[in-house]
């Protein structure tokens, strides 16, 4: 049996389409921040006036390389409530970022675009995109990505790898699956955390670490003041590794996010390894 259709009939699903791209193409006006390597991001790629507050890690300088450029935003501390007053269109979060919070933002009608850790430097290009399309300008997203990946690509080594082993307080050290490895691979290192069978972050024993004598040992800026965590950092036995190995120093805030600025890190790593020359 024939069907009949109305005009009306193809024009209603035409214009449920056009309007549905519109909402879709929108971008956000009031952009919150409530996570760390959110809100570099978010700094980086928001248009001017679009993002409104960033969280308080913004001004860590041990942790944030955006100190400077945080400063001009008003800082939250990931509250609900504080968030919620902000009238944010879409906030910005961690996968691991205040659990509470995010279920009750999104419980009240708020878009929340959360962000898992970059294990990968491929992770951190494509986290470059994901937020530049979030804030609904994935151009200057897509440019970004690009960028680092072309700067990614001259930073390479080619030759016979070395140890290197990242100490941090307590012991503290990354093992395979993590943006720490990946970088230490690309920069023609064997990961000292790795080969002892870490996955991810764990604590290596200096026992270990001695035994590995490694031919890097990479240390971060102490934090200000007294610490148990970091007296494993002036043990003896390190110092002696210390006395026989190269050293690089790279600020964790260059560690810790997927951002552009993670260059910093690859490239003191890249040095290290030329300075290094042939293994030995």
């Amino acid at each position: 049996m024939p069907v009949s259709v109305r005009p009306s009939d193809l024009l209603l699903p035409a214009a449920l389409a056009l309007w549905a791209g519109a909402v879709v193409a929108a971008p956000p006006e009031r952009v919150v921040s409530m996570n760390l390597c959110t809100d570099q991001l978010a700094m980086l790629l928001a248009a001017p006036g679009q993002l409104l507050s960033v969280s308080h890690l913004s001004l860590d300088p041990l942790s944030s390389a955006m100190v400077d450029e945080a400063r001009a935003y008003p800082i939250n501390r990931g509250g609900a409530e504080q968030i919620f007053l902000m009238r944010p269109d879409l906030v910005l979060a961690g996968t691991y970022t205040a659990r509470a919070t995010v279920d009750l933002l999104t419980d009240l009608g708020i878009e929340v675009v959360q962000l898992p850790p970059a294990d990968t430097l491929q992770d951190v290009a494509a986290h470059m995109r994901l937020i530049g399309t979030a804030l609904g300008r994935a151009d200057q997203g897509e440019a970004m990505a690009q960028a680092f990946e072309a700067d990614l690509a001259a930073l390479g080594f080619d030759g016979e790898p070395v140890t290197a082993a990242m100490y941090y307080p307590n012991g503290y050290t990354a093992g395979s699956g993590t943006l720490s490895d990946n970088i230490l691979a690309l920069t023609g290192f064997r990961n000292v955390g790795a080969e002892a069978g870490l996955t991810g972050g764990g604590i290596l024993p200096l026992e270990r670490l001695v035994i590995a004598q490694p031919t890097v040992v990479v240390t971060s800026t102490p934090y200000p003041g007294a610490s148990r965590a970091e007296e494993i950092l002036t043990h003896p036995a390190l110092d002696a590794i210390r006395s026989n190995a190269a050293r690089a120093s790279v600020r964790d805030a260059d560690w810790v996010c997927g951002t552009p600025h993670i260059l910093n890190a690859v490239r003191t790593m890249a040095d290290t390894r030329a300075a290094i020359g042939a293994a030995p």
